[in-house]
């Protein structure tokens, strides 16, 4: 199939390589046929990490995305049964394949950050996916990629119960109370 999209110009899409969103994404419910196009590095000879999530309906909209594991090698979210079961799967042991949303800041490309806390989740048998949430306080919405190994405290922001939490080298979530 031939697609047309603003960033990449017209794409030839295999269709084993469409993957379904039966319930959309989070405010994008309407978007439900993604792709996953590689991102060209032409300062590192081509090869990186990086995967634009490309809509196959729209074609102004596509997410940076990132397999968290090139970045967060003991990144293991908890995913509920339902969600799993929501895209054919009963375990993150089977046939997953994870894909974290990046945020790259205007004008500070070096300050990138991954969202741990609501992978995008996709059965790669049945060519289905769906932007789940990880439970519990071990990961937040803004895990920084470049210089996590430096600096243990990379990123830190405030959790839904006002305690703050500090992003670790391996983007583990610490939570300090905020109590005075």
């Amino acid at each position: 199939m031939i697609v047309e999209t603003s960033r990449f110009g017209e794409l030839e899409i295999d269709e084993n390589k469409v993957i379904e969103f039966p319930e959309g994404l989070p405010g994008f419910e309407t978007h439900r046929r993604f792709t996953f196009v590689a991102h060209e590095n032409a300062l590192h000879g081509g090869a990186s990490p990086f995967r634009w999530m490309q809509s196959l309906e729209s074609s102004n909209l596509a997410f940076l995305a990132v397999e968290p594991k090139h970045y967060f090698a003991d990144y293991a979210p908890k995913i509920s049964s339902g969600e799993l079961e929501s895209i054919g799967l009963t375990s993150l042991c089977e046939s997953v394949q994870l894909f974290a949303i990046l945020t790259v800041p205007v004008g500070d490309p070096r300050g990138i950050t991954a969202n741990l806390l609501a992978p995008i989740a996709v059965n790669i048998d049945q060519r289905v996916g769906r932007q789940v949430v990880a439970m519990g306080d071990d990961y937040g919405l803004r895990h920084r990629l470049l210089g996590a190994q430096e600096d243990t405290a990379s990123c830190s922001n405030v959790s839904r119960n006002g305690s703050k939490r500090n992003h670790n080298a391996n983007g583990r979530v610490a939570v300090a109370s905020s109590r005075e």
